[in-house]
């Protein structure tokens, strides 16, 4: 298995301590819940932030988990982390069938943590999505790893991640505080719902405290009580 090089920014201490909180509430989620996906209803809410630093810890604590880079349209993840996509087979690459499951799941730096990459943007991912590929994709991943993390797309902006949700045990949604309006939140949820995708919680993120100077950049991160223990 070929490896990559992530670099993740470490987060101060009380942001590292709320993110901390979210992994221990996912172990208790039980041993079903093991696809989440994790999106937001619009963009720019700090869904992918969160989904790596979800999947960092959990890999750290000793769980063998997958990242799933699925936002096949508009992907962060390589340019944020700092890998090269040269020579990377990406999530892409293995839909449209040009390359094979153990292609494109990369060990990393990050000790039992693994990603499968998204280094090349779909204009209209929907077909691929939907084909049998993708559902075989987490079946596999599913049988090989204990979590699989899968960061999405924006609910309220594209079909993907309704798609992705449906094939998942379990959601978690990123809001940005003072943005994001309670409809489309209420949206989103009932859109999880209609899919049957189990909403496990949600993340307010960039809450303005003057408590708490970290806030200015990563936000403050609360209600973890609502996840469910299956």
């Amino acid at each position: 298995m070929e490896k990559i090089q992530l670099s993740i920014p470490k987060l101060p201490y009380a942001v590292e301590e709320a993110m901390n909180r979210l992994r221990v509430n996912v172990k208790f989620c039980g041993k079903n819940t093991k696809r989440i996906l994790i999106t937001s209803s619009v963009p720019n809410e700090g869904k992918s932030m969160v989904s790596v630093q979800l999947w960092k810890m959990l890999s750290e604590s000793g769980f063998k988990t997958v990242l799933v880079d699925c936002d096949l349209r508009k992907s962060t993840l390589k340019n944020r982390h700092d890998f090269a996509d040269e020579k990377i087979n990406s999530i892409g690459h293995y839909l449209s069938g040009q390359c094979e499951y153990s292609d494109v799941v990369y060990e990393t730096n990050v000790e039992n943590g693994y990603i499968v990459p998204c280094t090349t943007s779909l204009e209209n991912p929907i077909s691929l999505i939907e084909d049998e590929r993708f559902k075989e994709l987490l079946d596999k991943l599913s049988d090989d790893y204990r979590y699989v993390l899968i960061d999405t797309p924006p609910l309220c902006a594209v079909a993907d991640s309704s798609l992705v949700a449906s094939l998942c045990d379990g959601a978690i949604l990123v809001v940005r505080a003072g943005s994001t309006s309670k409809k489309l939140v209420k949206e989103s949820m009932n859109q999880l719902n209609y899919v049957g995708c189990n909403l496990l919680g949600t993340i307010l993120n960039r809450v303005e405290t003057k408590t708490h100077t970290y806030n200015k950049y990563y936000g403050k991160y609360k209600e973890y009580g609502e996840y469910k223990e299956n």
